[in-house]
């Protein structure tokens, strides 16, 4: 039988795997119905977006859960990973490449990931990520209410939250549970989407090296107002203007993810 030491690091390897995958089935995934909703910007002639039903899950990935998907997938670690697929910012705040910080630290919101790197980690576990539509569809609802984009007092409070200090924003389940069951879409790390900055880029460009930018200049002007369905939804402009800056490489602090996949 081999030395207890050589079998240390698997059995600590399997606890983490096992640990984190009973974390995601335990928050697990809201179903959210099929419905339409006014995006910031809309096409001429298009007042409304339809979105079919999927599901999304409750909680944004945690360092803990991206942790156990490094130890399983090595070309994703942070001393592994190829340039083309993160910037120099990929899991940059973890102590080391397989060291995701104290129990603390792991409950948090995985950031730092690239959109390479967590759309890998959705497919992963059979999932994908949401496409743009579909988060702020869901997005739009209170504890209460499934569609509070017309409520002043939550769009007031989206700001506050959008807008807190990045330590906070950072802290484990910040935000609120929505009708849907599903928690911190607001006042967390920003989130990947599929598309997020534009249609009009396939994810083959992306998948071929390119940067994944926008060619809708409507987007580069992401903070103008003129052309938006609501001038007075500024957490929606906060969220474009975000999105306008990525390119699929990027690797910033506060920029999360969770997983989506069909109803």
């Amino acid at each position: 039988m081999p030395p207890v030491r050589f079998l240390l690091p698997a059995l600590v390897a399997v606890t983490w795997t096992a640990a984190a995958a009973a974390q995601g089935a335990a928050g697990g995934m809201a179903r959210i119905p099929a419905g339409s909703y006014v995006p910031l910007y809309v096409a001429a002639g298009t007042p409304e977006v339809r979105v079919a039903a999927f599901r999304l899950d409750r909680y944004a990935v945690t360092r803990g859960e991206y942790l156990a998907f490094v130890r399983s997938n090595p070309k994703w670690r942070r001393d592994s990973v190829k340039a083309v697929f993160a910037g120099e910012g990929y899991l940059a705040d973890w102590p080391a490449a397989l060291d995701a910080g104290t129990p603390t630290d792991r409950a948090r919101p995985a950031t730092g990931v690239s959109w390479f790197a967590a759309r890998a980690y959705c497919a992963s576990t059979g999932k994908r990520l949401p496409t743009t539509d579909e988060w702020e569809y869901a997005g739009r609802a209170s504890e209460h209410s499934r569609d509070a984009s017309h409520d002043p007092a939550f769009m007031s409070r989206l700001i506050t939250l959008n807008t807190a200090g990045a330590a906070e924003r950072a802290l484990p389940r910040r935000g609120f549970r929505n009708a849907y069951g599903v928690h911190g879409m607001h006042g967390g790390p920003w989130e990947w989407t599929d598309d997020f900055n534009s249609v009009l880029v396939s994810a083959d460009s992306r998948e071929a090296g390119g940067t994944g930018r926008h060619t809708d200049f409507r987007a580069v002007c992401a903070s103008a107002a003129i052309g938006a369905s609501d001038p007075s939804n500024y957490a929606a402009f906060l969220r474009h203007a975000f999105r306008a800056a990525l390119d699929a490489r990027s690797t910033i602090g506060m920029l999360g993810f969770r997983c989506a996949a069909s109803a």
